[in-house]
């Protein structure tokens, strides 16, 4: 168990919209850099490369998990499957141990078109924390990693359910 925090709840509330504010512009920043790859055909909305994020995550995963971890409809997710399909980012197979289900699988176009949007991340990061000064890094890194720390309890607690299962 954590100490208490003696920072007063404006500090929190400050921390709250900050890390929101950055959120946001990161979102702006990145959508951006997505359009501006034009070696391949991108997905075509946020929403599909969310997926292409979650399947990623674990190598391949359940079709059920995906709607899960997405929090959207089946419906939704097999049409955006669909699109990811056509534009040979995504492949789906029967799961092994139920062939009622399908498993998502990226395809190393589609691994590749998300390592480039990685990449492009990586080097607006870089310059932007590259500009700090060695103690705003060092802070910065502190605190990016408490709240993932965080927010991974938090998503695990939210998610957690006995039949949300990887790829077999």
């Amino acid at each position: 168990m954590t100490a208490p925090d003696p920072a007063p709840p404006e500090t929190w509330h400050e921390a709250t919209r900050s890390a929101s504010s950055i959120t946001e512009h990161l979102d702006v920043m990145w959508e951006h850099a997505r359009h501006s790859i034009t070696e391949t055909t991108a997905p075509s909305s946020t929403s599909q490369l969310r997926l292409m994020y979650v399947v990623d995550s674990e190598g391949g995963m359940r079709m059920r998990t995906v709607c899960q971890r997405l929090a959207s409809a089946p419906p939704t997710v097999t049409r955006m499957c669909d699109r990811l399909q056509a534009i040979g980012f995504l492949e789906r197979l029967p799961c092994p141990d139920d062939g009622r289900e399908i498993i998502l699988h990226l395809t190393p176009t589609g691994k590749e078109h998300l390592q480039r949007i990685r990449e492009q991340r990586d080097t607006m990061l870089h310059r932007a924390i590259n500009s700090m000064s060695p103690t705003e890094r060092r802070d910065l890194a502190t605190g990016l990693a408490g709240l993932q720390t965080q927010l991974n309890a938090a998503h695990a607690k939210e998610h957690h359910t006995p039949d949300s299962h990887s790829a077999a």
